[in-house]
């Protein structure tokens, strides 16, 4: 049983779909279920996490700088296979602990983004661990943490909502640094990757299945992919930003303001047209149909 304090960010964790307040607000939050090394039991950790891009997640064994490595990773020493939570889907991940020069590189790119990694590692005589975990494919469309199909889509789009915000929050307190930054630049890349991903599942299933059932639709589906088509403009001009060799964070900030524009203005006009139709759509088919050819672990 988790502790006080971790059990209501887990509770509040999964009413509100990823999103906390208090210690963890505005962090990137993920439910760690792991099986445990003497009990056999299974334990569920909130832990912060680092974008990899691949449906690959890193998770940093700090324990605060304790002396002693965390329970959640003497498990995953016991046991690799874990279960992760991100807010909008679920998935079994393997997890593989970084070794070498790969750990000290994840561990760099870490302190950079958040310089409080290297003060826990001062405080402690041990080698802090960096966790890959890494998403197990399985055939099917994602588990999504919602009831209904129209919660299903309203899920994920928060999830864009929330990592997006978060990108640019992370562009304006970089204080007039010249260099972007490699942890930045991957959160950048990853949204990019996790945006695609959805929008081609939506080309792919949601929007036939809507179409050949609601004929009436077609107009709403011809808008949505005419702004599918822009917003695949807006994300490889922020991607061409993101990957020059001089990029900083001035230069990429205008562009993610752009994006978020022109996506919030499509999310809503998505939610607000096809929510009442996919309510009432048969559950199995429709929620197949949705999520058909994405990659889960990229919608944070």
């Amino acid at each position: 049983m988790p502790n006080p304090f971790n059990q209501q960010v887990i509770d509040e964790f999964r009413a509100r779909h990823g999103e906390v307040g208090g210690y963890f607000e505005g962090a990137r939050l993920i439910l760690l279920t792991t099986t445990g090394a003497r009990t056999g039991k299974r334990h569920t950790t909130p832990l912060g996490y680092l974008p990899d891009g691949d449906g690959t997640i890193l998770v940093i064994a700090s324990a605060g700088g304790s002396p002693k490595h965390p329970d959640w990773y003497r498990n995953i020493t016991a046991d690799p296979r874990v279960t992760v939570e991100t807010g909008a889907f679920t998935y079994e991940a393997e997890a593989v602990v970084l070794g070498g020069e790969e750990r000290d590189r994840a561990f760099a790119r870490a302190v950079e983004d958040e310089p409080g990694w290297a003060e826990y590692q001062a405080k402690t005589d041990r080698t802090i661990p960096v966790v890959a975990l890494r998403e197990v494919p399985v055939a099917g469309p994602p588990n999504v943490n919602a009831d209904s199909m129209g919660e299903a889509l309203k899920v994920v789009h928060d999830a864009f909502r929330r990592e997006l915000g978060l990108v640019k929050k992370e562009l304006t307190a970089t204080g007039g640094r010249a260099g972007l930054g490699a942890q930045l630049r991957i959160n950048c890349l990853t949204f990019c990757q996790g945006l695609h991903n959805h929008h081609n599942g939506e080309a792919m299933g949601l929007f036939p299945f809507l179409g050949e059932r609601h004929p009436e639709l077609a107009p709403t589906l011809s808008r949505l992919h005419e702004e599918h088509e822009r917003i695949t403009v807006l994300v490889e001009e922020l991607r061409r930003v993101v990957t020059a060799e001089d990029a900083a964070p001035a230069d990429v900030l205008p562009e993610v303001e752009r994006l978020i524009d022109e996506l919030e203005a499509h999310l809503a006009y998505e939610e607000q047209q096809l929510i009442p139709v996919l309510e009432a759509a048969a559950k199995p088919e429709a929620w197949a149909a949705e999520h058909e050819g994405e990659d889960e672990t990229v919608t944070s």
